[in-house]
């Protein structure tokens, strides 16, 4: 039997998640309450259309609010290439992909396509440190988390990064 760890047993299970239609306001709301560095991004079939990264999603929110409030998700990871895993692809296949693709965060999809979780670099580090929480049994998600229900009120996490426009 073969013991190399998964991605499965490392990624993090049903991460906050936005539509691909929603606006760029939202996406910057589901970041600053979820406290997650990545976004994935999921069209209406499910599947991953790609990832946000807080920083490029920063900038993006720079313009006015009004503008904000027009622009959707779509357009920053239109015709952008997603690199994807599976939950039973090897950590270190998973690491060797990030690596060569300069990211620092990997969607982990089903065989359709669907997105199942997210893998981090973070999660390695973690994982070498023996915090991670994922490591040894992996636990069963059952959905990926929608975008706002389920999230903490503004106010009641400690405020970090740039205010919300």
């Amino acid at each position: 039997m073969d013991e190399r760890p998964t991605v499965g047993g490392l990624m993090q299970r049903a991460p906050h998640s936005i539509s691909e239609d929603e606006t760029l306001l939202m996406a910057w709301e589901v970041v600053e309450r979820s406290g997650q560095r990545h976004l994935p991004v999921v069209r209406q079939d499910g599947c991953c259309a790609g990832v946000l990264d807080r920083a490029e999603l920063a900038v993006a929110c720079a313009a006015p609010a009004v503008t904000l409030s027009r622009r959707r998700v779509r357009d920053l990871v239109y015709g952008r290439r997603t690199v994807t895993v599976h939950p039973e692809e090897s950590t270190l296949h998973a690491a060797a992909m990030m690596a060569e693709e300069q990211v620092d965060a990997l969607p982990v999809t089903d065989p359709h396509g669907r997105l199942t979780g997210l893998l981090t670099a973070q999660d390695y580090v973690a994982a070498a440190a023996g915090l991670h929480p994922h490591t040894g049994q992996a636990q069963e998600a059952s959905h990926i988390r929608a975008t706002l229900p389920g999230l903490s009120p503004c106010g009641t996490e400690p405020q970090r990064g740039i205010p919300i426009p």
